[in-house]
């Protein structure tokens, strides 16, 4: 039997995502959020709310890098949720980590992350749910560790995790345990 749980934004998992931008004098301002993603091929979707530095810097440079949060950087990510820009200058120095301008947008790239989408802003508005955010993806950034023999970004060596919204927890990708477009393959047969 199911119980209802009301209205809640409950889906698993969610991904942790790191977004970079400039503020003035190019100070590097990095948030984590969880609200975003992939919503085309070369497109993310990012719903921020409007009072985060994130949102402002975004509206003045039209740009902003996308990072994955890895597990050896999860006290810096965590950091990143809780501090804000608005009232902590030097919330990205407090981390110890290191950031390089972006050669492809105006933006800057955290290198301790392992992989990193350079985006450049093609949507900015207000929605009745917040400040509604689309960027194409213009580069992208991986860490040679992370990637297989073929070049390609191995997802286990990425050592990321994900944000539960059940109980604000994080959990490390666990192994995988299926192929797209194959592990359905038998069904189709019937």
């Amino acid at each position: 039997m199911k119980k209802d749980l009301g209205v809640k934004p409950y889906l698993f998992p969610m991904p942790v995502l790191m977004i970079a931008t400039y503020g003035d004098n190019d100070v590097v301002d990095v948030m984590n959020m969880a609200w975003g993603g992939i919503c085309a091929e070369n497109m993310v979707s990012l719903n921020i709310g409007e009072d985060h530095k994130t949102s402002e810097n975004i509206k003045k440079r039209g740009a902003f890098t996308l990072s994955i949060a890895d597990i050896p950087h999860i006290e810096a990510a965590d950091f990143f949720g809780i501090a804000t820009g608005n009232k902590m200058p030097d919330k990205f120095e407090r981390t110890g980590l290191t950031a390089v301008k972006s050669e492809k947008v105006d933006a800057p790239i955290v290198e301790e992350f392992p992989l990193t989408l350079e985006c450049k802003v093609i949507e900015d508005k207000m929605e009745v749910y917040g400040h509604h955010v689309i960027g194409e993806i213009v580069g992208i950034l991986a860490d040679e560790a992370v990637l297989d023999e073929k070049g390609r970004v191995e997802p286990a060596k990425l050592n990321a995790f994900v944000f539960d919204q059940f109980q604000n927890g994080y959990y490390a990708i666990g192994e995988k345990v299926g192929q797209a477009w194959s592990t359905g393959v038998p069904l189709m047969k019937k």
